[in-house]
């Protein structure tokens, strides 16, 4: 699985650090989750995300092995 932030914050015109104030978790955490670096993500960050991007689960996870 893949999130796919950075394409949706570019499609928007809206940049990381924009993001990150909206999201109001630290950096370093919020760093690991966009660059998707990170194994887990909680349903509340996702639930933001979502209302912050104005989108829904299936937009910001691509998963590469089905898309073969």
């Amino acid at each position: 699985m893949k999130l796919k932030v950075l394409e949706i914050l570019e499609h928007k015109g809206k940049t990381k650090y924009w993001l990150y104030k909206q999201m109001g978790m630290s950096y370093q955490n919020f760093s690991r989750m966009v660059n998707n670096e990170t194994k887990s993500i909680k349903f509340d960050n996702l639930e933001a995300l979502c209302q912050i991007l104005e989108c829904t689960p299936n937009d910001i996870f691509e998963c590469p092995e089905l898309n073969r």
